[in-house]
Parts: structure tokens; sequence; C-alpha cells
């Protein structure tokens, strides 16, 4: 098995993709106009409109509704990251966890929750396979 992706549901595909695109530095690839997604070396974030369940599993999502899962990249300078988001939700600015990330939560435009994080500690580069520093 393979974990490959995962999918939010909106109703607002656009401004979703011009988020993460923005956010990633990734071109979404779109499929239609109600499906995209943001390719990452290692997963997908797909952005698909609600209308795409309603064939097959109506009712199943409601968009902007989610209170339990937080999306997360890891990115090279999440301080960096921090100032080009401008006119985005910061819920909690920069700050280095005991584990040894630097996180930034952020809410994407649908209310989400995104962490962007660096590892900063020895142990956290480490566990992403980032070259010590000297």
């Amino acid at each position: 098995m393979d974990f490959v992706s995962l999918r939010i549901v909106t109703t607002d595909v656009a401004r979703l993709a011009a988020f993460y695109e923005k956010a990633t530095g990734a071109r979404a690839a779109w499929a239609t106009e109600d499906f995209t997604e943001v390719h990452t070396p290692h997963g997908s974030l797909a952005l698909a409109h609600s209308r795409t369940l309603a064939s097959f599993a109506p009712g199943a999502c409601r968009p902007g509704a989610n209170e339990s899962v937080i999306i997360e990249f890891r990115v090279p300078d999440v301080d960096r990251l921090r100032t080009s988001l401008s006119g985005t939700e910061i819920v909690a600015e920069p700050t280095t966890m005991p584990w040894g990330n630097r996180s930034c939560l952020v809410r994407d435009p649908d209310g989400n929750l995104v962490n962007f994080f660096t590892p900063v500690s020895e142990a956290a580069k480490a566990k992403y396979g980032i070259a010590a520093t000297a």
C-alpha cells in the first residue's frame, strides 16, 4: 500500500488551488474545472468541487467543516514562507516545537488548518534525511 493523496472537498477549487500554489510553489495540475492536484515529491493534495461527489456519494462531505485534520507541508524556511502569506489567517506564528520543528499554523481559504514546518534541531533534520549543519 502507498499513501497517494489527501483530498479537500470545496465549493471553490480555483481559490484553494491559488492558495496552495502560492504556499507550496507547485503548480496545480488541472484535470477539469472541478478537480486539480498540487503535487509534491512525496504525495499530492487533491482539490475537488463538492459536486464531484454528488453523483456517487451525495452528502458525504461538507466543504469548510473540517475541525480535526491538519494538513502539513515541510518547507525549506518557515519564517520566510510566513512573510509571503499576507492575507492568510495565521493561527500560530512560527514557533520551535519540543520535537525540533519550527512550525507556523494557518488556515486555508476554506478554514482548514495547515501546518508549514521546517526541521531545525539535528534530530528533526535526521528524521527527514536533512544533512547535519556544521
